[in-house]
């Protein structure tokens, strides 16, 4: 406790000597990220091989590349977003000029999570650094290898007195909740989330969560066959491709006509086949489930017997190396937990529906979810999608890419999170954007001071419609 305090107070002390707020200083731990990156890649292999048994490609692609990609934007914009932003002001405020001023927040704390340990640590610290904020992060105790590499390596490369990792588990995450943070940025469930936001209210400390939910995929009559292989190619990727379905952007189910369900199902495990071989469990391209609980919540979810009846590929389990092969189920009950939680795992529910603008009213009878995607060619049904649902975001052919889009927000809505971030969107989550009006002593116009007459009235009522003639004139009359 003693030891978290002096780490607290040292951070405030750095951030109040200003250091933070230099362009050299945030462009500096940023070329650190980098080098760090470069330096380490093999180790970072290794320890997320450890945690989670992804393959160097997924690594490279999920992990490391992401925080390459975000700390050369930042980068290259960092000047710029740091500049002050240029307003109109109205000729009422004549003569006077505005700008929007970005400032840090302070010392903010970053809680990261254990399906992309290291890029989901590192990628919102580059928004904080580019913000220019001093910065706690707190890595997942469920990815041990992943926390211990940051915590050892972090403070070899960056500025340890403005940037610290604290190690724990539930406890120590209590113990930093109790301290006012100027910010706090988290990642992980809902049940996590609300803990987090009821610790940051006692503060009015404004909060980003990135959380989850279930994300559908809508696939709709495609009539062109290699259009369809693609389709179920993304989908497979999405699914299993991206830490074994352990993503909150993952694809949860898919929604798709009933007459082309045995289509969607042959393409499916075509794909698997090809993707992992004829036993994924020796393929070395998917992940493993993160622990013992995790596989456990999986297999319950998995082995409900109405549930365990509408398995149509895969379903086995290997508790001793926490293996689940890619499982695909056919209308599971939708009054089973694999249709009403976030499944965070390698089984994929096929929902099929008589007319695919079905779909529509599906996704909205349930909580807003973090992604849809909808694989169609019909703009009238996209402007449907768009035009009456809810979610963080809308991908058309394709899965998981906007996430690797810096140019686009990524964050949720309602239970699937509060926020955004992503390129210049984590600089913004970082920052305070300061209004600033400078104007000057002359001229001084009395009707905005008591004592209060019918002329300070039309005046006001006047320059509250901008009615700059009507001023002119009233005033031309006054001196009549």
């Amino acid at each position: 406790m003693e030891k978290l305090e002096n780490s607290l107070g040292e951070l405030r002390q750095c951030f109040r000597s200003g250091r933070t707020r230099s362009v050299a200083w945030r462009k500096n731990q940023l070329r650190a990220v980098l080098k760090l990156i470069h330096d380490k890649e093999d180790v970072i292999f290794e320890v997320l091989q450890q945690d989670l048994g992804k393959h160097p490609v997924e690594s490279y692609r999920d992990e490391i590349g992401v925080v390459k990609k975000s700390a050369n934007y930042a980068l290259s914009n960092i000047k710029k977003w740091m500049a002050p932003k240029k307003q109109h002001v109205p000729l009422l405020f004549f003569p006077s000029k505005g700008e929007v001023l970005p400032e840090p927040y302070g010392v903010v704390l970053i809680f990261g999570s254990w399906n992309f340990p290291i890029s989901v640590a590192l990628d919102p610290l580059i928004g904080a650094i580019s913000a220019g904020n001093a910065v706690v992060i707190k890595p997942s105790e469920q990815a041990p290898a992943c926390s211990s590499f940051l915590a050892n390596i972090l403070p070899l490369y960056l500025d340890d007195s403005a940037i610290k990792v604290i190690l724990g588990g539930a406890y120590e995450s209590e113990q930093l909740l109790q301290h006012k943070w100027d910010k706090i940025f988290f990642t992980g469930s809902p049940r996590v989330a609300s803990q987090v936001m009821t610790a940051a209210a006692k503060h009015l400390t404004p909060v980003t969560l990135e959380l989850g939910g279930k994300c559908p995929a809508i696939l709709d009559s495609l009539s062109s066959p290699s259009d369809m292989k693609v389709a179920v190619k993304r989908i497979v990727g999405g699914k299993w491709g991206a830490c074994n379905g352990q993503a909150c952007i993952g694809i949860d189910y898919v929604l798709v006509e009933d007459k082309f369900k045995s289509t969607l199902i042959e393409i499916l495990q075509k794909f698997i086949k090809k993707f992992y071989g004829e036993n994924p469990r020796n393929s070395g391209s998917i992940s493993r489930i993160i622990n013992k609980n995790h596989f456990e919540r999986l297999r319950n979810l998995l082995e409900d017997p109405v549930v365990a009846d509408s398995i149509v590929h895969g379903g086995s389990l290997d508790e001793e190396t926490l293996y689940i092969e890619p499982t695909i189920l056919l209308n599971p009950p939708l009054n089973a937990d694999i249709m009403n939680e976030e499944i965070f795992g390698p089984l994929l529910p096929i929902i099929t529906v008589d007319n695919i603008r079905e779909s529509i009213d599906f996704i909205n009878s349930r909580p807003k979810p973090l992604a849809i995607y909808a694989f169609t060619k019909d703009e009238t049904f996209k402007r449907q999608i768009l035009a009456e649902t809810s979610s963080g975001s809308v991908t058309f052919n394709d899965v998981l890419v906007q996430f690797l889009c810096d140019a686009l927000p990524f964050g949720g809505v309602g239970q699937s999170g509060i926020g955004r971030y992503h390129g210049k969107y984590s600089f913004d989550t970082f920052s305070h954007e300061k209004a600033v009006m400078q104007r000057a002593f002359f001229p001084e116009l009395e009707p905005r001071y008591p004592p209060w007459n019918e002329f300070k009235l039309k005046f006001i009522r006047l320059a509250y419609n901008f009615d700059y003639l009507g001023i002119l004139l009233l005033m031309l009359n006054l001196k009549r």
